[in-house]
């Protein structure tokens, strides 16, 4: 008999399998984070990728600095040698400016700060969240190639410089996160956010594709109209400690980036599973089930039509999206919610609806999670109470010879389906 475990919340869940079983754990690669993460980031700001002048940073009277919300942790690692950087360029302390990057979540409440911010940044830098439906706070700059507008938030815009600090890490729907990413949507308003996601419908629009996306290609446009000067970037291992840092004009941060995670985070997979059990990655990447959904788009790529995923996410927040909710209210099957996506303008958050019945057409999804479990059902998932229970039973109603796999880290890993020749 074999045990696994998968990350659920703060803690783990785990199920058992015989060893008989055909079973596969899909995870990122395993390589140790940096012996002295602080040595890397100070290397990568003194040599920056990309066309970064040192001009820049010569008598700025206004530094704004985006960093992620709760739901995606930098390291605080990255952030002092950051801060000694801009000193030891004759940037004051007082002229900087941290902005909560939340794109279209709910902005961070002050209490709430020190979740991303440790104490000591919080007690001597300016901190604020930014709010993408505070038309006060917005200021227009331009519309992309692909016509979207740019609302930036008034404080980044109106910065002699500005930076934007984050994680490189696969995305279901833009290819990667990264760049100029973490501003150009996370500092953006909600019209500018709206009409770039519109663009997720798009064939294209996959995890591990940058040139051909249009969302990730349309965010290089905001960010360029944005004038972000310079990103600051990490990847992350397994267990969030850093392995390579870039730092630079946001483009070229991605450009050098790209390679290393795929690296890192792509895994080959030679035939579709039959069942997957997969996990998003623990907190926060389940603090909810708009993050959650992410593990499960992962998961589909390689699971059968007629397959099962079951998505292992304690989504201690609920959903995390209020007109997610309202909009699936009343609704009875996967095909109904494409139908009425389809027909309806696109809106924030109705649209995860629409990634989730995208893949449940395809493949029976099963939902273990610390919701109850008819507000699970009403979200057109199965909830599961016992995970050991359910995982076992779904095994032995398989074939000998069926394929199981499990996604430990499911949103940090890219599985890619690519038959043997």
């Amino acid at each position: 008999m074999a045990e696994y475990r998968v990350p659920y919340g703060k803690t783990q869940l785990s199920f058992t399998l015989p060893d008989s079983r055909d079973v596969t754990v899909l995870d990122p690669a395993d390589v140790p984070g940096a012996r002295d993460p602080h040595t890397l980031v100070a290397q990568a700001l003194e040599s920056p990728v990309g066309d970064v002048s040192p001009e820049l940073f010569q008598g700025v009277r206004r530094v704004a600095i985006a960093i992620p919300d709760k739901t995606r942790p930098v390291a605080h690692g990255m952030l002092y040698p950051l801060l000694e950087w801009l000193a030891s360029l004759g940037v004051a302390a007082q002229t900087i400016t941290f902005l909560i990057a939340t794109g279209t979540h709910s902005p961070m409440r002050r209490d709430e700060f020190p979740l991303v911010l440790p104490h000591d940044i919080l007690s001597h830098y300016r901190v604020f969240s930014h709010d993408c439906d505070d038309t006060d706070n917005l200021v227009y700059q331009g519309r992309t190639a692909r016509g979207t507008p740019v609302w930036t938030n008034r404080i980044f815009a109106e910065a002699d410089l500005r930076i934007v600090v984050g994680n490189l890490e696969p995305h279901q729907f833009m290819g990667f996160t990264g760049g100029a990413k973490g501003a150009a949507i996370g500092l953006a308003g909600r019209e500018t956010i709206t009409t770039n996601h519109a663009m997720l419908t798009s064939p294209a629009a996959q995890p591990g594709v940058y040139d051909g996306n249009p969302l990730r290609q349309d965010i290089e446009g905001i960010g360029r109209l944005m004038g972000i000067h310079l990103a600051l970037n990490a990847i992350l291992n397994r267990r969030k400690e850093i392995v390579h840092v870039l730092a630079g004009e946001p483009v070229a941060v991605m450009r050098a980036g790209i390679p290393l995670l795929r690296a890192l985070v792509e895994v080959e997979v030679p035939a579709p599973f039959d069942l997957v059990i997969a996990s998003p990655g623990g907190h926060p990447k389940d603090i909810n089930l708009y993050q959650a959904q992410k593990g499960l788009a992962h998961a589909a790529r390689v699971t059968r039509t007629g397959g099962t995923v079951i998505l292992v996410a304690a989504c201690d927040e609920g959903t995390g999206n209020a007109a997610y909710e309202q909009w699936i209210a009343g609704m009875t099957s996967h095909q109904a919610v494409l139908e009425r996506f389809a027909r309806e303008p696109f809106r924030l958050g109705p649209h995860k609806a629409f990634q989730i019945a995208r893949d449940a057409l395809r493949l029976r999804v099963l939902f273990k999670s610390e919701m109850a479990p008819d507000f699970v059902r009403g979200l057109l998932l199965e909830p599961v109470s016992d995970l050991a229970v359910t995982v076992w039973a779904l095994a032995d109603a398989l074939p000998s010879d069926a394929r199981i796999g499990v996604l430990t880290f499911a949103n940090a890993t890219v599985p890619v389906l690519r038959p043997p020749a």
